[in-house]
Parts: structure tokens; C-alpha cells; sequence
């Protein structure tokens, strides 16, 4: 089992004390060279004092004046150690205090000089706690008889000496290859690696999935040990289980899927049911996958889902989080009896949440349909025979019940985005970080309304129960973000004002929206509106999600896409099978721990001492992995679709766009061309007609002779003049546009 530093302290705190066998446990050592390696790594980190041995058993050492952080270094060799923390310092790291650390290695960094107003505080490496780089993507170049593997990613300043045979790579010479690190340097020694595979002459020739996975080093294939323990398990339960379970075989269930699932087909995780009580409200029943049945923690499928975090989607190559015979066990599939945890919720006419229940339960699926089905059948207002039993649901569903979400999230403040590309393959937001709305599948947005929903109701119990939650949780756009993009909204003369001046609002993302509707660029400025939201974030305690409006949000809906997900599902079963409902077992009434009903009458500690221990035991480091992972997948997933468009407007080099000027530097202006929402710089050297100055206030450059202007929000005609692939970076010339002429304003 593979394992870093950062993985072993992770399991070691500063005021416990644990046993080598547990962490043997936790970590899934079981060879002997696996139990060897542990020890090693026990006894290194005893030597340098970052883990003290007491009674056999081991225990991390605190230094004030020691930090955790992640190495984040430029192209010209300035590193900087980030801190988990929102508002650390960055702590500069000099070339000579870097002890071999490469960008985005964990690190353990000891300050060495206090920082001032002025200037970061600065710092050396004392541990490396985890690679980030097992594997580079790499020109092979070849110096006096040895070959060597030059990184792509101009962050990482060094070169990687190849211990394959002459004769087996030199045919790889100037060539793009994925290269495996089998070595790190060692004082003067220099890294070593293995070409694992030559992808081509070069980037261009390369699979753009093959590029993607290989820069990110993204996992191709699960390991041998991993395809035997999957293939144990067996989607079959027993009375006994059945026991433990709401029965909700006989209730009319669907489930919904994009049409174009591809891989994804192995894997259905949500189901629905909907039914009219007697007060006449509607309740909507969300069924989840069961994936913690299957998948057991601390198990080597778990730590392999743990490692990877979620699942990466590359167009029609899918990179799963579970092994493909687990995905099996968990799908929802029709006609199959399949474990699920379910949250009924109750809603009132104006679509308000009167009550919800959260339950383990077993349900069996009756149709499973696609999106463009239910648009089909709800638009018709009628079903082909053997769907007429689901078309009351539907209809209530899509027609009722998500409008009036989506009417309430919209009055607290709450906004959404117009997007032509379907890219989320979640049932929630997703990676996107706000509700899209689609115009050719309106049942898609609706859709995800109802889920997201479910995300914030479950957060919300959690953390009324005091549970070891983690929350996911997205933070304003920052100023500087948003600031072109209200110059820009400016100069189109859009209606829009701030609610204030000094904050920002989902409701002022919600007015933009609504002038952007307005305009012929609306393509365009909700693409730059999307673009200017944070990504969401994974804490361990409730925090606004401003993407959503909603004061407290978690994902839940995915456990075998996600392990956030997963996680919150354990959180769960530990609520259902030890969950306390009263302060003392001779009380004679409990509360509802299912129901939101007990919100506000619980006064003790719902779970065993020992099971909440457990629960919380690595939650930060978890947190910190999982972040850094989401941001690895939506990374890769960005620049696939980068590559996609920049091998586009390669096909179209010398060719004219209309385009719309985004971004004004005193380097040339940026240009977003409408039809394929690609971005490109014309850059202030090709601008041939005049000598163009920079204004800063206005945003513009101006001809000193011919007094025209390029500034935000101008049309202009472009022409691709050169694309670099890899780099996704397109460069133009201006066939035609700008302002003719310009007012004294512009003056400075």
C-alpha cells in the first residue's frame, strides 16, 4: 500500500498517543516491505523531531515556530509556502532553503525570519510530507551520450535523468512522453526517471486526454490488489438488513440521466418518488446510493477513494473514483432491489420545506428515463403507454414542485446562469459553483434546484446534531475579479447597480443576469460572470455558499462520484445505528434524530464519545486532501476542454471572428470571440496604425495620432494569426473595430 509522510501524520496527533499496529491498520500495510517502509518512515521522523515515541506507541511533536503548507512556485524560481489556513501568511522560501522540494510538494517549513508589513515572512523546508509530482509530462532532450526529460511546466526547474536504455529511447528524442519519478534528488544527485509512455511528436500529435491525465497525473487503471478486493463484494442483503431499513419496494421510483452517459452508465446514484399526503403536500423522496454498505473504512477500496477523491470527467474518457464492480453494486438499476438512504421532504404550496426525514431504506426502481425523455413528456403533456403511471409524477415534479424551489432560493436572493454546454456531470452544481440554467433542457435546471436542496437540508441536520460534519461553502468574488466585468457591464450602458458599495450579493449576481438577458452579448458576459466565482470549498464548519445562497450547503448526492459525499453518508449510518435520541437512557421520551422536528431539543452529545472521536479524528487533513484534489479534477477537466478549443481555432487560423473586447492591459487587449467563447490576445505590438498608450482609469489604449480606442465592451473584428496548442494560448490582429474617435473624458 502506498503512503506518504503527510498520509502517516495525518493519523498522529499532538495530544494522543497511537499504536504502530493502528496506523499498520490505517494505512492497509500488511507485506512485509510495506511494515518495513512504515517503520523507517517512523523512525526518520522520530530522528528530526517532528514525532516523539512514548511506550512504544508514537505522537506528533508541536513547534510554534513550524508550519504545514503546499510549495507554489513561478516559472522564474520564487516559491512561496501557502498555508491551509484562509489568512496565513504565504512564507517566501529562497532557492537554497528549498531541500529539493518541487511546486505543490507538502511541505513542513520552519520560519526562519518574522514577517513585516512590508515583507512575508520566510522560511526553509525542514520535511517534504508528500510529493505532488510521482509523474511529469516531458520533452526528452539528449546532452553528451544521456537522455534527460525536460518538464513542459516551466514551474518545475529541474531535469529528469532517464534510466532507460539508450536504444529504447531515442527514438523518444524531442519527443512528448510521461515520465515516472523513480528517484527525487538526494543532495547533488538529480532525479531519476522512466518513460512510461511516448504520447507523440508533440503536443498536437498527442491525445488530448493522454496530455490532460499525464499533466495532472491523473490514475489510468485500478491495481491488481484493488480488482480482487471489488470483486468480493456482491450487491445481494439479507432479512437482517432488510430489517434495519424502510421497505420502499412498492412505491412508484425513476430514476434520471443525461442520455450520453458513456461510462457513467454503470453508475446510477439518485432516485426519486413523489406522493401527495393527506393535508394535501407534496413530499419528494431523493434516494442515494448506499456506497458506505459496500465501501468500508480504512479497506484498501476506501483508501483508494480517499486517494482520488472524486471522479474526473474527460469528455468520453471517465477516471472513476470506485473500481467498476463496485459502481455495479451501488447502481441504481430498474427491476433490482438496491440499499439507499433517502431524505423524504415535505413542501407546502408555495414550495416552502414544511419537514424532512432522513432514513436508511431499500427501494426498487421502476424506469429509469433520460432528460430529454422527461422534456419530451412534459412538453407533450402525455406519455407512451408504459410511462403513463410516471406522468402525474413528472408533471408535478417539473411543473410544480422544482418552480417553486428554484421561486424561493430566487426570493432569498439566490441567482442563476444561462450556459449553452452541458459540462457537470453532477446532479448538484457540481464543479461549476452556481446553478446553471439550460434553455434546450429546462428539466436539467430544475433538476438540480431539487438537489441542491437536498445538500443544504442535510447540512443543516448535521450540524443542528453537532455531528463531525464537513461543510462546502464558497466565498465572494473578490473586487478585482469582478471589476472589468462591471466596466464592461458600464460601457454596454446595461441598467445595473450595486446593492452596495461596499459588499457583494448573490442578489446583485441576480440583477446582472437579468441585464445580461437584455443584451446581445449575453453569451458572453454570463460565460465572464460564471468565470469570476470561486470555486467551492470543503470546511469543517458551516459557512455561506454564495453561489447558491444558502448559509449552510454540503454535497451528498454522489457518494460514489465523490468522497466528500461518501464521508457525509458515514456521518449518517453512525446517526442511524448509534445515535442517542435522549440526554439519559431512564428518560422516558427520545427525540426524532431522523427528523428535522428535534432541531432545537438536544442539549447532549448525539453519538458515543468514541464513534465522534473517530469521525473527527482526521477531518483536517481530509478536508485539505479533498480540496486540493477537487482542484487537481477541475483543473484537468478546464484544460481538456482548453485544448479542445484551442485545437479548434487552430483548424480556423486566418480566419475572421467577430469578438467582444473583455480585458484591456497595457501588454493589448483581450478578446472573447461570441460564437465559440474563446478568449485571445491582440497584442499592442501588432497594432501597426499608431503608437497606442495605456489609461489605466478608463481601461483603454488610445492612438496618439488617430485617437482611437480599444476599451471594454467595444466590438471588433479579429483574425487568428497563431496558436499555441499546449499553452491554449491564442493570439489575434484586428481586422476592423474599436471606437472611432474618443471623448475628452478619455484625457488624462
Amino acid at each position: 500500500m502506498e503512503f506518504s509522510i503527510a498520509t502517516i501524520l495525518s493519523h498522529l496527533s499532538q495530544d494522543k498517543l497511537v499504536a504502530g499496529k493502528v496506523l499498520e491498520k490505517k494505512l492497509g500495510c500488511e507485506e512485509p516491505e510495506e511494515l518495513e517502509k512504515l517503520q523507517i518512515a517512523l523512525d526518520v521522523l522520530e530522528k528530526v523531531g517532528v514525532v516523539t515515541k512514548e511506550f512504544g506507541k508514537y505522537r506528533r511533536v508541536s513547534e510554534a515556530d513550524v508550519v504545514e503548507a503546499k510549495l507554489r512556485c513561478s516559472s522564474k524560481g520564487f516559491c512561496f509556502a501557502i498555508q491551509d489556513e484562509e489568512d496565513a501568511d504565504d512564507i517566501y522560501i529562497r532557492e537554497s532553503h528549498l531541500s529539493n522540494a518541487w511546486n505543490s510538494d507538502r511541505v513542513l517549513v520552519k520560519i526562519i525570519k518574522e514577517g513585516t508589513r512590508r515583507r512575508s515572512p520566510e522560511g526553509e523546508v525542514k520535511l517534504i510530507t508528500e510529493r505532488a509530482n510521482p509523474s511529469v509530462l516531458a520533452r526528452v532532450v539528449e546532452d553528451n551520450s544521456e537522455y534527460h526529460a525536460v518538464p513542459l511546466d516551466d514551474r518545475l526547474l529541474f531535469e529528469v535523468k532517464l534510466k532507460d536504455e539508450p536504444e529504447s529511447i531515442s527514438e523518444a528524442i524531442n519527443h512528448l512522453v510521461h515520465v515516472n519519478v523513480l528517484r527525487y534528488p538526494i543532495g547533488q544527485n538529480p532525479p531519476m526517471g522512466k518513460v512510461m509512455r511516448v504520447l507523440g511528436s508533440d503536443a498536437e500529435e498527442a491525445a488530448d486526454t493522454d496530455i490532460v491525465s499525464s499533466k495532472h497525473d491523473l490514475p489510468h487503471e485500478f491495481s491488481e490488489k484493488i480488482f480482487r478486493k471489488a470483486d468480493e463484494i456482491s450487491p445481494d442483503f439479507g432479512e437482517e438488513e432488510l430489517a434495519k431499513r424502510m421497505d420502499l419496494r412498492d412505491k412508484l421510483t425513476i430514476t434520471l440521466e443525461q442520455d450520453n452517459v458513456g461510462e457513467l452508465d454503470l453508475l446510477v446514484e439518485n432516485a426519486f418518488t413523489l406522493e401527495q399526503n393527506e393535508d394535501g403536500n407534496w413530499c419528494l423522496g431523493v434516494h442515494m446510493a448506499d456506497v458506505t454498505h459496500f465501501v468500508q473504512p480504512d479497506t484498501h477500496i476506501d483508501r483508494e477513494a480517499r486517494k482520488r477523491a472524486t471522479t474526473v470527467h474527460l469528455g468520453d474518457k471517465i477516471i472513476p473514483m470506485l473500481p467498476p464492480k463496485v459502481e455495479k453494486c451501488c447502481s441504481l438499476v430498474p427491476n433490482e432491489d438496491r440499499l439507499t438512504v433517502s431524505i423524504f421532504i415535505t413542501f407546502d404550496d408555495k414550495g416552502q420545506v414544511v419537514e424532512y426525514n432522513i432514513h436508511p431504506s431499500v427501494i426498487r426502481v421502476d424506469h429509469r428515463l433520460t432528460y430529454k425523455e422527461v422534456q419530451s413528456i412534459i412538453g407533450l403533456g402525455s406519455a407512451k403507454a408504459e410511462l403513463k403511471d410516471v406522468f402525474p409524477l413528472l408533471n408535478e415534479m417539473f411543473f410544480t414542485l422544482s418552480p417553486l424551489v428554484k421561486a424561493q432560493r430566487l426570493q432569498r436572493g439566490g441567482f442563476d446562469i444561462a450556459l449553452d454546454d452541458i459540462t457537470s456531470y453532477f446532479k448538484d452544481e457540481g464543479r461549476i459553483g452556481a446553478i446553471a440554467s439550460y434553455s434546450q433542457l429546462p428539466v436539467l435546471s430544475l433538476m438540480t434546484e431539487l438537489m441542491v436542496l437536498v445538500g443544504k437540508l442535510v447540512a443543516e441536520h448535521l450540524h443542528e446534531l453537532g455531528l463531525p460534519a464537513i461543510y462546502c461553502t464558497q466565498a465572494k468574488p473578490d473586487w478585482d475579479e469582478l471589476e472589468d466585468l462591471l466596466k464592461l457591464v458600464a460601457n454596454l450602458k446595461l441598467d445595473f447597480k450595486l446593492e452596495s458599495e461596499e459588499d457583494l450579493f448573490p442578489l446583485d449576481y441576480y440583477h446582472l443576469t437579468q441585464e445580461f438577458s437584455k443584451s446581445d452579448y449575453e453569451k458572453v458576459l454570463n460565460y465572464l460572470l460564471l468565470c469570476s466565482l470561486k470555486s467551492d470549498k470543503y470546511i469543517q464548519h458551516p459557512a455561506p455558499h454564495f453561489g447558491l445562497a444558502y448559509p449552510i450547503y454540503t454535497h451528498c448526492v454522489s457518494p460514489g462520484q465523490r468522497y466528500i459525499d461518501l464521508h457525509i453518508q458515514r456521518v449518517l449510518k453512525a446517526l442511524f445505528e448509534n445515535g442517542r435520541d435522549r440526554r439519559h437512557s431512564n428518560a422516558k421520551k427520545g427525540v426524532n434524530l431522523h427528523s428535522n422536528s428535534c432541531h432545537g431539543d438536544i442539549n447532549w452529545n448525539v453519538l458515543p464519545p468514541a464513534i465522534q472521536s473517530n469521525l473527527e479524528a482526521d477531518l483536517h487533513s481530509l478536508v485539505t486532501h479533498l480540496n486540493e484534489r477537487e482542484k487537481i479534477a477541475h483543473d484537468a477537466e478546464k484544460d481538456l476542454a482548453g485544448l479542445k478549443k484551442a485545437e479548434k481555432m487552430k483548424d480556423c487560423t486566418g480566419k475572421v471572428f467577430s469578438g467582444l473586447i473583455t480585458g484591456v492591459q497595457s501588454y493589448g487587449f483581450f478578446v472573447q470571440i461570441e460564437d465559440s467563447l474563446v478568449e485571445g490576445l491582440v497584442h499592442v505590438s501588432s497594432l501597426k496604425d499608431d503608437w497606442y498608450e495605456y489609461r489605466a482609469r478608463h481601461t483603454c489604449l488610445v492612438g496618439r495620432k488617430n485617437r482611437t480606442a480599444y476599451r471594454l465592451g467595444d466590438r471588433v473584428e479579429v483574425e487568428i494569426k497563431s496558436v499555441d496548442y499546449y499553452r491554449q494560448q491564442i493570439d489575434l490582429v484586428t481586422v476592423r473595430g474599436g471606437s472611432d474617435a474618443v471623448d475628452a473624458d478619455f484625457e488624462e
